[in-house]
């Protein structure tokens, strides 16, 4: 998930305690994804793109301690001066700060110093939770979102990190097989409402990000999107068909990226964990290698592949505007999202009211450039910087995943990447035009 910091929307606050017990239950939740890690399983970055999982727990501890503590609560101190340098991720106005390829290098302060800090600021953050709520509650909720987003970041990151270990670590062990393997349903094409939709965060959501905002209509041309995301049996089949090798059925930049012209190391021939060939896949997951699940939704996949694999299948990726009338009025808080720490993986799952997994399991790419929307304003100062600034030369992403925390996402919710990252959980949904 890309973090995002940035203005809140807040309607209406939550009550004072209910808010204390939201702001406990996620920072409990970031601790608890980290028990089974030792000290060097939390300070390695095995990729400038991810960072280690000490550096997001003091991150977001950070964000509370100085966008709320320091700049709202008379006479706080800083718990140690010198790390708002080590712990700031992009925020100019906040000064000079760490070159991220670097945070693998912070041997110290160690996970325990970390945890700590994390205790310190969670005390100070309670105290004064009824006049943080009083003054300034869009930015404790602000806190809260953004260290959901970390949480999702830090699965993906330890992922990324244990597949580079040759001996393949299990971050948690695999959960128990259900008694009746699940199924993916049967390909269907099921039709988009047409003419002019509101897209964007509208007056029922109690929290949006900026750049979910302003509510705004838009056009649907006729459209139908398919029932389920694209499944591991399916890529096998596009593997199989020479999809990689193929040139006619890839983007410019997505060709040279595939063939390692585009300053890759090596070439590319499957969504990134998997090895093996033919019909006999495996796969790297956080309970270690396992075989590929033909049903499963295909996952860890860039924007350059899902788009080569919709052209193959006759079909195209989806406008986000799109995705949202379809997701409009159905349940975020459904399908497979996280709900405490384990092995999150992606898994077939049933239809609801037609749709399977548009919430959860995997994050949807669309063929929407990440940009903002008809008279989007960013918020002023620091926290306002995070969103407006990066859009930019990067894709849409919608729905969450498997490692997204449940209560996290919503209709008008907007990932976004760079279209050849896949270290995330990203898959892929299909439309086409009618």
């Amino acid at each position: 998930m890309k973090e995002q910091s940035s203005r809140a929307d807040v309607r209406p606050a939550l009550s004072p305690g209910d808010m204390a017990d939201r702001f406990q239950r996620t920072r409990h939740l970031s601790r608890d994804l980290v028990q089974g890690l030792n000290e060097a399983d939390a300070a390695v970055q095995s990729m400038p793109d991810a960072s280690p999982a000490k550096w997001h727990l003091a991150h977001t501890t950070w964000f509370f301690e100085t966008f709320l503590l320091r700049d709202h609560v008379p006479g706080y101190r800083l718990h140690d001066p010198r790390w708002p340098f080590l712990f700031n991720s992009y925020y100019e106005a906040e000064g000079a700060r760490l070159a991220r390829p670097e945070r693998g290098l912070l041997t110290r302060p160690t996970l325990a110093d970390v945890l700590d800090y994390r205790a310190h600021v969670e005390a100070a953050m309670l105290e004064a939770m009824p006049l943080l709520l009083e003054r300034h509650g869009e930015l404790v909720e602000l806190g809260i979102q953004h260290e959901q987003q970390h949480q999702e970041l830090l699965l993906t990151d330890i992922k990324h990190l244990f597949s580079r270990n040759p001996l393949g670590p299990a971050y948690a062990a695999p959960s128990p097989p259900a008694s009746t393997p699940a199924r993916s349903a049967p390909l269907r094409w099921i039709e988009g409402p047409e003419g002019l939709a509101e897209i964007g965060a509208g007056p029922d959501e109690r929290f949006a990000f900026d750049n979910e905002l302003p509510r705004h209509p838009a056009w649907l041309a006729p459209h139908a999107l398919a029932n389920r995301p694209v499944t591991n049996g399916e890529w096998i089949e596009f593997i199989a068909d020479q999809g990689y090798g193929t040139a006619a059925l890839w983007l410019s930049d997505g060709w040279d990226w595939v063939r390692g012209a585009a300053g890759g190391l090596e070439t590319v021939s499957a969504p990134l964990y998997w090895r093996g060939g033919g019909r006999q896949w495996e796969q790297f997951t956080l309970a270690g290698w396992q075989d590929v699940d033909p049903e499963a939704p295909v996952t860890h996949i860039s924007f350059y592949e899902a788009d080569a694999f919709a052209t193959w299948a006759g079909a195209r990726l989806p406008t986000e505007h799109e995705w949202e009338a379809a997701a409009r009025g159905r349940d975020p808080l459904g399908g497979l999202q996280l709900d405490r720490a384990g092995p999150a993986a992606p898994r077939a799952e049933e239809e609801v009211d037609g749709f399977a997994s548009l919430y959860g399991n995997v994050w949807e790419w669309t063929g929407s450039a990440y940009r903002p929307w008809p008279g989007y304003r960013p918020a002023a100062g620091a926290v306002g910087e995070y969103n407006g600034k990066f859009m930019s030369s990067q894709f849409v992403l919608r729905g969450g995943s498997c490692a997204t925390p449940r209560g996290h996402v919503r209709p008008s919710y907007r990932n976004f990447f760079h279209p050849h990252q896949r270290w995330q959980f990203t898959g892929l949904r299909l439309a086409r035009s009618l």
